[in-house]
């Protein structure tokens, strides 16, 4: 995939992100109505932040536990017999990967209860 292409699937991605909130987010009174102006509540960008927050904090936990299978598979590609000590490296790295993105979930649900 080239450089354009990429900053057009990023951009679409971005504006199925953020055109939900301009949508649905506006006022119900006369005043932002007749300005033309969607206003947004700190609950809703909160909600939003959270989603986000979320979902890099699942995406990053993925790509790290790939990156590490893939290193582990190449490591044993090249030296069988250190099979052994690579798959007890690998659970123990895997785990820690998994945890952090875990607690990052935890703060998101956290920020989404206490913070509102």
């Amino acid at each position: 995939m080239n450089r354009i292409s990429r900053i057009i699937v990023m951009g679409f991605v971005l504006l199925s992100v953020f055109s939900p909130v301009a949508v649905f987010a506006q006022s119900g009174d006369a005043s932002g109505a007749a300005s033309g102006v969607a206003l947004v509540s700190k609950t809703s960008l909160g909600y939003l932040g959270v989603g986000i927050g979320a979902g890099l904090a699942a995406i990053g936990g993925g790509i790290g536990i790939g990156l590490i299978g893939s290193r582990v598979i190449e490591a044993v590609a090249r030296q069988p017999e250190m099979l052994g000590q690579l798959r007890t490296l690998m659970f123990i790295t895997a785990a820690l990967v998994e945890g952090l993105a875990l607690f990052a979930l935890v703060i998101c649900i956290l920020c989404l209860f206490i913070g509102s």
